[in-house]
């Protein structure tokens, strides 16, 4: 199958159906009845159970395109107002499951990754399930401490993290950093209702930093953003000036900002395409980090406040730009109209000459423009009185004999 057939996520679906139908709940659902239904559906419909069945993975894609409507509280709110108009399908986040791709399509994912076109990924629905089912093995991850480890592609490491009120109110910090520049996953469970299982809660992709690739999680008690480099990437490709003005746009608001008392899971998923990924992850409790958590704090509303103020340059600098681009147009024209002015009148000035042209016989001779030389009429006359049709070494002599008679002549005059 073709790697289109692959694309799989929040990509706008061909036909699109109202999100709330798709997910199958009412227009005054809470966020927690969306993400269940979401989650119920997107395991139902996963690629990784539906390999033989093409009608499932286009189902696939119509719940996690609904899904990624109703869980963002803007977008919800303008598709509740305007409907699809509304939204900017082409700015929609992509994901591709990677379970079902063959080697070359991998390949095909693996090289536009590189080429710095983001891709998203979708989490293996094996995963998933034995997470709902209680059945993963976890490992104690204990405030203050790291664990390191290598997670194979499609797979995922479980952690828990038990924390106390004291910790819960001071705020704990999860990152997980990469040495080696694996690609991963840093993925949130919550206890999914009555069962003994957990349900995905939030997740960050690894992201390049220095010559590290990290992902964090932050429940410090204020809004946390991620920064999403897949939002409005098509767009950002199509006009290379957009990526500096859209790339704030790919902030987005953490659904979490702190965690209670108990024990919490995460889990480090490997989100190569051909190999293990390793990793360092740890959890830190932000008391011994105030400063740093006031920082950052403050630094997240300056880049709130930089990206309303961007949103208007933009419109600001796109007429500015219109501008410029007109009058060096007109600059280049007016610079081409000069120059063929310029070279029209040289032409004419060089018009204004005699060219002497000689036939085959060399017998005759023409003036241009039916002019005559000043120099050449002197020549003439010069000639004529002498012209008895002799030879040039005639005329040569009889011209000295002319010049010395005259001579003699005015000698005889004055004595």
């Amino acid at each position: 199958m073709g790697m289109g057939s692959k694309m799989e996520g929040t990509s706008a679906p061909a036909n699109r159906r109202d999100p709330y139908e798709v997910l199958s709940v009412s227009r005054d659902s809470t966020d927690q009845e969306i993400k269940t239904a979401y989650r119920r559906l997107a395991l139902k419909y996963h690629p990784d159970k539906n390999a033989s069945n093409p009608e499932a993975s286009e189902l696939f894609k119509e719940v996690a395109y609904s899904y990624s409507i109703l869980s963002d509280p803007e977008k919800r709110r303008q598709y509740d107002t305007s409907g699809f108009e509304a939204l900017d399908t082409e700015g929609m986040d992509m994901e591709i499951d990677l379970s079902n791709l063959g080697t070359v399509n991998t390949m095909f994912a693996a090289l536009f990754s590189k080429l710095g076109v983001p891709i998203k990924t979708t989490i293996s629905a094996n995963v998933l399930e034995e997470a709902l089912n209680g059945t993963v093995t976890i490992r104690p991850l204990p405030i203050g401490t790291s664990v390191s480890g290598k997670v194979e592609k499609q797979c995922a490491h479980f952690f828990g993290v038990t924390i106390n009120e004291q910790q819960a109110e001071a705020g704990i910090v999860v990152r997980v950093t990469s040495t080696s520049q694996s690609k991963f996953k840093l993925l949130y469970f919550e206890q999914d209702g009555g069962n003994l299982g957990y349900g995905l809660a939030l997740q960050e992709d690894s992201e390049k930093t220095g010559k590290v690739t990290s992902a964090g999680m932050y429940f410090l008690h204020f809004q946390v953003y991620r920064m999403d480099s897949t939002v409005n990437a098509l767009a950002m490709a199509k006009d290379p000036e957009a990526a500096f003005f859209k790339r704030l746009e790919g902030l987005q608001p953490c659904e979490v900002s702190e965690l209670k008392s108990g024990t919490h899971i995460f889990a480090v998923y490997g989100d190569n395409f051909f190999k293990t990924a390793t990793y360092t992850i740890e959890a830190l409790c932000a008391k011994t980090y105030e400063d740093t958590t006031e920082k950052l704090k403050e630094i997240e509303a300056q880049i709130l406040r930089k990206r309303n103020e961007l949103r208007q340059f933009e419109t600001e600098y796109r007429k500015a730009l219109a501008r410029f681009q007109e009058v060096t147009n007109r600059y280049s024209q007016e610079k081409q109209s000069v120059d063929d002015l310029l070279k029209q009148r040289d032409n004419i000035h060089c018009s204004f000459t005699v060219t002497k042209v000689v036939n085959g016989s060399g017998s005759g001779s023409g003036l241009s423009n039916g002019s005559s030389s000043k120099i050449v009429g002197e020549d003439s006359r010069a000639e004529s009185p002498v012209d008895d049709g002799s030879s040039d070494g005639k005329d040569k002599s009889g011209k000295k004999k002319w010049f010395n008679l005259n001579l003699k002549g005015a000698d005889k005059k004055l004595g």
